[in-house]
C-alpha cells in the first residue's frame, strides 16, 4: 500500500522510490523509480492558501526537473505493461 504524504514540509525524493505518495489538496504525485504519476485535481485560488499550495507545486516540479538534469537520460523509455499475475479464487 502506498505511503501517504499530505505534510508539503516532508521531503519528496523525486524517482527514488515506488511507494511515496505526495497528497496536495485533491491532486496526488506518484513517486516512482521510472516515472512520475500526476493524478487528481488542484485549485490554485487568488488568495493566501492558493499562493501557498502554488508555491508546494513549484517546489516539487523544481524537485523532479532538478533530478532530472543531473542525470544521463535515454530519449525515452517504454510503457510499462501491466505485470500482474492472475490470484486463484479462493471461493471457487
Amino acid at each position: 500500500m502506498p505511503r501517504r504524504r499530505s505534510d508539503p514540509a516532508l521531503p519528496f525524493r523525486p524517482f527514488a522510490e515506488d511507494a511515496g505518495v505526495q497528497t496536495l489538496a485533491g491532486f496526488s504525485i506518484e513517486n516512482g523509480t521510472q516515472r512520475i504519476a500526476l493524478h487528481g485535481s488542484l485549485d490554485l485560488t487568488r488568495d493566501r492558501a492558493g499562493l501557498e499550495r502554488a508555491r508546494t507545486l513549484k517546489s516539487l516540479f523544481e524537485a523532479i526537473v532538478a533530478t532530472l538534469e543531473t542525470e544521463d537520460l535515454p530519449d525515452s523509455i517504454p510503457d510499462e505493461p501491466e505485470t500482474a499475475e492472475p490470484v486463484r479464487n479462493p471461493f471457487a
